[in-house]
């Protein structure tokens, strides 16, 4: 395919819900060790009331084997909100838009798991609130500098303050929370065409802030001359798996 053609299928994709299935045979990123979705599935099935943050268009909660009775998430863009309903509505998954800033909306003390894979910012003190005494919070955080490579390509050097593992263990702790688990991973990832890349861009919106085809033209044409000469663009994702408790 030529540079136009891959421009125009790149920005053509939907980029509703959190389905990364159109990439297969255009982009790869290897797992992270632990298996988010089989974790998730274990908590939930042994939760008596589960709540899932920023679950996008709920595909990932939407594999867990055993709901809980009380099964209930959140989202805050609008499309992605009546995807979510859709999918989750056979597990009995109540779905409300919440921003991902905005106090949540639920009694305190009402969840014995809270997760969230991928979450823009990490409410705190709201997770606390509903979390149950002895209640767990299961996270799969972006880490700190992921997918650089990218960012930097478009961006130049960044600031990679942030998500990083001490970060998190500080923010969790300085609410009352225990960290029992805190785990980082660098996890490659290959593009192996500009659509791909293209529309990985429009999905992921915090990796380029703003980005639109026609505003970084020039640096698209020079991503798939380097794509067309090496096979493939490489970046890593860095990923850290957070596991803490409310304490009784």
């Amino acid at each position: 395919m030529t540079f136009e053609e891959l421009l125009a299928e790149g920005e053509a994709v939907p980029v509703e819900g959190w389905d990364f299935s159109w990439f297969e045979g255009r982009a790869t990123e290897e797992r992270p060790p632990w298996g988010y979705s089989r974790l998730l599935g274990e908590r939930m099935a042994a939760a008596a009331a589960g709540l899932d943050l920023q679950t996008g268009g709920g595909e990932v909660l939407a594999g867990i084997p055993k709901p809980p009775p009380v099964l209930a998430a959140t989202e805050g863009w609008p499309p992605n909100v009546e995807v979510a309903r859709k999918t989750l509505a056979p597990l009995g998954g109540e779905v409300v838009e919440a921003e991902h800033d905005a106090p949540l909306p639920f009694p305190d003390e009402s969840f014995d798991l809270v997760s969230s894979r991928h979450p823009i910012a990490n409410p705190w003190r709201e997770i606390v609130r509903v979390l149950r005494p002895g209640g767990t919070f299961l996270s799969q955080q972006i880490g700190a500098g992921t997918v650089r490579e990218l960012k930097e390509f478009f961006l130049g050097p960044q600031d990679y303050g942030g998500w990083t593992p001490d970060v998190l263990r500080v923010e969790a702790e300085a609410v009352g929370l225990r960290v029992e688990r805190l785990e980082p991973a660098k996890l490659r990832m290959e593009f192996f065409d500009l659509a791909a890349v293209v529309h990985f861009l429009r999905k992921v919106i915090w990796i380029v802030p703003g980005f639109e085809v026609e505003k970084y033209r020039d640096r698209l044409a020079e991503l798939h001359r380097m794509i067309e000469a090496d096979g493939k663009f490489v970046a890593h994702s860095r990923r850290v798996l957070v596991e803490a408790v409310k304490p009784s």
